[in-house]
């Protein structure tokens, strides 16, 4: 079962994607089951504007991250609902900022996590995160 998620709190796509996708079947006996979400990479867009904000990597960070929360908050979840994120850095110099800002968003026990560095990102991002969250 594939349940598409969207929400005005969050950029609109900007290509044949959705900002995320929740799958999984019910439980046998229960009406829900372990679904998972998987959202798309976010970046330091502000849906309120369309543009990104202004800063460096820790506002784009920030901006990222806020909208990954609202595409949760749209399936019902929150961040402690991630179990892992992927971060996609245009400078791997930025990443001790970048962290800083991340430790803001999640508590104890934390989601697995990748970050690389890649030779672009879209519109000249410097960052773009994407998470994978489970609800119970």
């Amino acid at each position: 079962m594939k349940q598409v998620i969207n929400t005005s709190a969050a950029p609109a796509a900007i290509g044949p994607y959705s900002q995320a996708v929740q799958v999984g079947r019910p439980a046998e006996g229960r009406s829900q089951g372990m679904n998972l979400v998987y959202t798309s990479g976010q970046i330091p867009i502000d849906p309120a504007t369309g543009t990104f904000v202004e800063g460096g990597i820790k506002e784009q960070t920030r901006q990222s991250l806020s909208n990954v929360q609202a595409i949760l908050r749209e399936a019902g979840l929150d961040m402690g609902n991630v179990v892992k994120t992927t971060v996609y850095m245009a400078d791997m110099n930025d990443f001790a900022a970048m962290n800083e800002v991340y430790a803001e968003f999640f508590a104890e026990p934390y989601p697995a996590r990748s970050a690389v560095a890649v030779k672009a990102l879209p519109k000249g991002a410097l960052v773009e995160i994407e998470v994978v969250a489970a609800r119970d």
